[in-house]
């Protein structure tokens, strides 16, 4: 053999050689890479910030999910519950009326859009939707995404998108019952049936809720206003959804629900609280890169007085929507991903308080989105859309643009720009409603629609056991939509006039660190931190509003320890101790609500902890069993404010979940 063939063979040799520790490399960096991702939850499926699926790891838009093991360890009763122990800088607080209202990093329940399955919810109480509606049962996880995504999903998306995505059912027959009790005689059961055949798949769902009114008790001398009495609800809420698939590409789905709240204020007149929901969708995938989405949504909100004495039901408030959506997706070879879609709604309003008791608007939209794939470590998601309101003819343009950026595998950077933007509703333009004697809100019609610029910077790194996250953004609102400061029209008024307004510049900014840990022994941790600086909206007289709404508290933090093992195979034990930490904040108030004349107070709001402990059994494979101490340290507030948190000590729960189809 010549010299020159023996240094071939040796160079094809070590070729050969290298090319196989390469690919054992990868084969063993691609292992590591997909167990650091099936622990942290990174290999999940995502919808809401591109409106078609991704895995959370490829998303180019942070996205926080919260999946169904999460929601079934923390037993959380509804929404409200679960985003208040699970993310910082999010708190709810009593409007008028005790009504509940969000706060999140800084937007209210108007400038935060939720979502049931990608649909809009009617109705509104004091400016938010009617959390108690939004049950944990059967849910499968919660995506959220902050910051401006109107370019996506239109007005109201200005601070963010709450999307509630429900369970289908995945065997041929799922039976589950569940049960809790806690203090104030509050008391939840639930159920959930679901069916799965060949062709078709149907999941039940109801839940019954209650709670007793309470009192609680302040310390003398309270500076405005402070609540006595917390007041109680009973809920009922059946929810159904029947899927059929004729063949693998083609879908067809319809669905029902109904809601009924009932809060007893005064004993002869309880308030009462209705929602009919329902809706059609069709989903086909026309080709390997081609699918075509339709739906129609229907959902109807109204309130109503029960008149006791004359069993007369009173309907004073009806809230009716209809849309029907389409879109559609094309996917190119190279993984890039064109979107396009067109929504129109029509919106109903009826109000006693309403000019002429009755308004309606139709609102169309188009929209398209390119998801540009550039190379391994480079994607780009832009978006544009147009909407147009009838009343008021009224139309916006509204863009976005995300940039990810992934400089080695497990390391993620994430930038973007989105514009938001809030039309003003029917009721701000056209109400005119005494509120229990404070003031009479006035709507104006001539209000101009809220618009945002958001700018936002995230990175996201994971290795081994560990998961860090950090990010920063800003917001600059211009024509915030709000109430200004209340006048006397005449000086023979008895009550003020407050009326809805466009205020000056508002902008908010902040951050948010988080960093978890999950070993192999069973134990977790996770710490999260987050910044919130508010520059408060003046009117156009440059006076600061004073708002009945508390301001986002500047720092919160929210920690968990837990313990989590399979310790036979007929046992398992979870336990955690979660709390959240806030800041204290200050707000200018009137000293007297029914009195403004009296002037105004700066309402100290003071920094305060709760704490929960939890423990999970999981007996076989179908019972759980739970029992927490809420409030472990037995927090109270000294003045029960209209913005305290409405908590009067420790309160023990207990609760038991049985999947009775896994029982046989």
């Amino acid at each position: 053999m010549t010299l020159q063939k023996r240094i071939m063979q040796k160079q094809i040799f070590f070729s050969i050689l290298i090319a196989g520790v390469a690919c054992l490399s990868s084969s063993a960096q691609d292992a590591y890479t997909d167990t650091i991702y099936r622990k942290f939850d990174l290999d999940e499926v995502v919808v809401t910030g591109t409106r078609t699926p991704k895995f959370l790891k490829d998303t180019p838009i942070q996205t926080r999910v919260i999946n169904a093991k999460e929601i079934a360890r923390l037993d959380a009763t509804n929404v409200q519950d679960l985003l208040q122990q699970e993310l910082p800088g999010v708190e709810f607080t009593y409007a008028m009326n005790q009504q509940t209202h969000l706060n999140f990093s800084g937007f209210g329940g108007q400038g935060v859009l939720f979502l049931v399955d990608g649909e809009r919810l009617a109705g509104e109480t004091m400016d938010d939707v009617d959390f108690t509606r939004l049950s944990m049962d059967n849910v499968e996880r919660i995506e959220i995404v902050k910051g401006a995504a109107s370019a996506l999903y239109g007005s109201n998306a200005t601070g963010g998108v709450i999307n509630i995505i429900t369970k289908k059912s995945q065997k041929p027959v799922t039976l589950n019952v569940n049960a809790r009790y806690a203090k104030h005689d509050e008391q939840r059961y639930g159920g959930t049936f679901g069916l799965n055949g060949k062709h078709w798949n149907n999941m039940f769902t109801v839940n019954f809720n209650r709670m007793d009114n309470y009192d609680v008790h302040s310390a003398s001398n309270p500076v405005t206003r402070i609540i006595s009495t917390v007041y109680g609800d009973k809920t009922i809420n059946f929810k159904d959804q029947l899927v059929w698939s004729p063949n693998k590409n083609f879908h067809l789905s319809g669905r029902a629900g109904y809601f009924f709240r009932e809060t007893v204020r005064s004993a002869d007149q309880p308030e009462r609280y209705r929602d009919f929901s329902g809706g059609l969708g069709m989903q086909w995938n026309i080709s390997e890169h081609d699918d075509f989405q339709a739906s129609y949504a229907f959902d109807q909100y109204d309130k109503s007085d029960y008149q006791r004495i004359t069993k007369l039901d009173i309907r004073d408030y009806s809230n009716v929507q209809n849309s029907l959506r389409l879109l559609y997706n094309h996917r190119f070879d190279r993984g890039d991903v064109l979107t396009i879609g067109s929504d129109f709604m029509h919106d109903y309003l009826y109000n006693t308080n309403l000019e002429n008791e009755t308004r309606n608007q139709n609102s169309w939209d188009l929209f398209g989105q390119y998801d540009w794939r550039i190379s391994d470590q480079w994607e780009a998601v832009g978006a544009v859309r147009y909407d147009y309101f009838s009343d008021g003819k009224e139309s916006h343009v509204t863009p976005k643009l995300n940039v990810c950026y992934k400089p080695i595998y497990n390391l993620s950077i994430r930038a973007g720009y989105g514009m938001g933007f809030r039309a003003p509703t029917l009721k701000e333009k056209y109400y005119n409603f005494d509120m229990a004697g404070i003031w009479i809100v006035e709507g104006n019609a001539n209000l101009k629609s809220e618009v945002s610029h958001n700018f936002n910077l995230s990175a996201e790194y994971t290795k081994g056991h560990y998961n860090l996250t950090g990010s920063v953004y800003y917001n600059k609102v211009k024509n915030k939509l709000a109430t200004s400061a209340p006048y006397f029209k005449t000086p023979i008024d008895k009550l003020p006039y407050l009326p809805y307004a466009n205020l000056d510049d508002y902008s908010v900014c902040g951050g948010e660190i988080g960093a978890q840990a999950k070993w192999n022994n069973g134990f977790g941790a996770r710490l999260t931190y987050a910044y919130t600086k508010e520059q408060l909206a003046k009117d156009k007289d440059g006076h600061t509003i004073n708002n009945q709404y508390i301001p986002a508290r500047e720092h919160s933090l929210n920690a968990r320890v837990d313990f989590d093992k399979q310790l036979s195979k007929k046992y398992g034990l979870n336990i955690a101790l979660q709390g959240r930490v806030l800041s204290g904040v200050e707000n200018v108030e009137y000293k007297d609500y029914y009195d403004v004349s009296k002037g105004t107070i700066t309402v100290e709001y003071p920094a305060y902890t709760i704490w929960k402990l939890s423990v999970v059994q999981r007996v076989g494979n179908a019972v759980k069993v739970t029992a927490a101490l809420d409030n472990v340290f037995g927090y109270k507030p000294k003045y029960y404010y209209l913005n305290s948190p409405i908590t009067d000590g420790v309160n023990f729960q207990i609760g038991m979940s049985i999947d009775i189809d896994k029982l046989f």
